[in-house]
C-alpha cells in the first residue's frame, strides 16, 4: 500500500473523528432496532438465544447504510471526486481505503453495542466464543465491501439512498444468511458454524475482488 491509500485513509478517520456523525447514527439505530425487538419477544425466553443472531446481523446491517451512504457524499462537495479522478493513483486504492475505514465504524459500533445487546437478550453463549470474533469481521466485511462499490455505483442518483439498499440488501442476503447461521450456531452450541464460515470466506474473497476490478469503471464514470 502507498501514500495515497494512507491518505485516503487517515483523511476519512480523521473528519470521522472530528464530527462522528457515522458512528453516532450508527450506534443509535443499530440500538434501537435492539430494543424494538427485545419488546417484541421475551428476552428470558429460550428462543431469544436462537433469534440473538439475527437480530444482531440485521441491526448492523441496516445500521451500516447511513454511513455507506456518507461514504461518497463527502467526496463530491466542491468537486473532489473529480479531483480524485485527475490523479494518476489507481482507483482501487480509494476503494480499499473506504471499504476498511466503513470496516473500522461498523466494528466500533458492534463492539460498543455488545454488552447492552447481551444484558438486553440474557445471552449466554453455548458455544465457543472466540469463533464470534471471525464471524462477525468476516460478515461485516462482505457488507461493506458491497456497500462502498455500490454507493459509488449510485453517488449521482438523486434517491442514492434508497438506490443503495435496493442494490445492496439482495446482493448481501447469502452473506447475511450465513452470518446469522453461523452466529446462531456458536450462541445456540446446537449446529457447526465452520461451513457458514467457509461460505463467508468465499463471499469476501470474490466479491471483493470483482469490486476491485471494476471499481476504475464506475468511479471513472460521468
Amino acid at each position: 500500500m502507498n501514500s495515497v491509500f494512507w491518505t485516503h485513509l487517515v483523511k476519512d478517520l480523521r473528519i470521522e473523528w472530528r464530527s462522528l456523525d457515522a458512528i453516532v447514527s450508527m450506534l443509535f439505530f443499530a440500538g434501537l432496532v435492539v430494543v424494538l425487538f427485545s419488546l417484541a419477544f421475551d428476552p428470558r425466553a429460550a428462543v431469544s438465544q436462537g433469534i440473538a443472531g439475527g437480530v444482531l446481523c440485521v441491526a448492523t446491517m441496516f445500521a451500516s447504510v447511513s454511513a455507506l451512504n456518507q461514504a461518497w457524499a463527502r467526496e463530491i462537495r466542491h468537486q473532489v471526486m473529480d479531483a480524485q479522478r485527475m490523479t494518476p493513483s489507481s482507483g482501487a486504492q480509494l476503494y480499499f481505503a473506504k471499504v476498511l475505514v466503513n470496516f473500522i465504524f461498523v466494528t466500533v459500533v458492534q463492539i460498543a453495542l455488545a454488552p447492552f445487546f447481551f444484558v438486553m437478550y440474557n445471552l449466554h453463549i453455548a458455544g465457543p466464543a472466540w469463533i464470534l470474533a471471525l464471524i462477525l469481521p468476516l460478515g461485516t466485511w462482505a457488507l461493506v465491501s458491497n456497500g462502498v462499490f455500490f454507493a459509488a455505483l449510485s453517488i449521482r442518483s438523486r434517491n442514492r439512498e434508497l438506490l443503495l439498499s435496493l442494490i445492496l440488501f439482495p446482493i448481501f442476503i447469502p452473506a447475511l444468511l450465513g452470518m446469522v447461521q453461523a452466529t446462531t450456531a456458536v450462541l445456540t452450541a446446537e449446529n457447526d458454524p465452520w461451513l457458514w464460515i467457509k461460505m463467508l470466506t468465499g463471499y469476501d474473497i470474490i466479491f471483493t475482488t470483482v469490486s476491485l476490478l471494476l471499481f476504475d469503471v464506475v468511479f471513472h464514470a460521468e
